[in-house]
């Protein structure tokens, strides 16, 4: 009996590969105390947390990181955005399908559901338009907002992004700030630099208008780098489906026509995805070749 109760105590004090990733605990109160300012925040609810990942998770993360190429990766290269993805989980390095599990176990998403007051969120294991992100020098994601009901799941409302930025010794004049559009459109409210594991929450609604719309100024041999993951509600009514919604700023002039252009290319191509279940393996053939020519 005594050995017994001694085992179990072992057990229970063994670190478990989600708490080496990240301090459950201190996520929990993080969740608690940030949660009035997080949904009360302008331009639209939204947090950002710094030294998100146990340090020695973040730094094995960043070394894990693959470079872009190879099977699996999604080329987003047209008019809105210039940008790389990989969310297919047996692609992806091992640690980092750890550290993706982390943020979508059901504890790390119920002390989401303090923070954000949305009860009921779910993670998406199919990783759909999320998984890891990188940008190469001039890359670039215009200002929009995200699409509005999950490609394949048509009760499942997009209601939550978490971004884990993954880049040492990012300087401010490499640009990629994560910018906070207000809902009309007219201004940009934060700017949020993507230094190396910081984590920024954010509601995903209609009209939550992100992105960082200036190109990439990093070193050649330097990217941009994050884990991206979205959370849903299951609902019986959902909005409007709604692919990705660009948006011209003030001042883009011309430019503005063609994200326009390109934003009605993508909802049909996102109507299309929905119909025949694909994904998005055979336009990010396409986009690259046109995009070497």
């Amino acid at each position: 009996m005594l050995l017994s109760l001694l085992s179990n105590l072992m057990i229970m004090k063994e670190p478990t590969i989600q708490s080496a990733i990240i301090d459950t605990d201190k996520w929990a109160a993080l969740a608690r105390e940030n949660a009035p300012a997080y949904q009360s925040a302008q331009p639209y609810p939204h947090a950002q947390f710094d030294d998100f990942l146990e340090n020695g998770a973040a730094e094995k993360a960043m070394h894990a990181f693959p470079k872009v190429g190879g099977e699996g990766w999604i080329h987003y290269l047209h008019v809105n955005e210039k940008k790389h993805g990989l969310n297919k989980m047996d692609r992806i390095p091992g640690y980092l399908q750890e550290v993706i599990r982390a943020l979508n176990s059901e504890e790390f998403v119920r002390h989401l559901s303090v923070l954000t007051g949305i009860p009921g969120l779910l993670p998406d294991p199919s990783l759909e338009g999320g998984g890891l992100h990188q940008s190469q020098r001039g890359g670039f994601l215009n200002i929009h907002a995200d699409f509005t009901v999950h490609p394949h799941k048509r009760n499942w409302r997009r209601r939550v992004n978490v971004l884990v930025y993954l880049n040492e010794d990012w300087l401010q004049e490499y640009g990629g700030d994560l910018e906070l559009w207000s809902r009309d459109m007219k201004a940009c409210e934060q700017k949020i630099s993507p230094v190396f594991n910081r984590c920024v929450i954010f509601n995903t609604d209609e009209d939550s208008y992100h992105g960082l719309p200036e190109p990439i100024n990093c070193p050649e041999n330097m990217t941009r780098k994050s884990i991206a993951l979205y959370y849903f509600t299951e609902e019986e009514t959902v909005p409007r489906k709604r692919a990705t919604n660009y948006r011209a700023r003030p001042g883009d002039g011309l430019r503005s026509v063609w994200i326009y252009l390109d934003k009605q290319m993508v909802n049909v191509y996102n109507t299309m995805k929905g119909w025949l279940g694909i994904n998005d393996d055979f336009i990010s053939r396409v986009l690259k070749i046109f995009n070497r020519k």
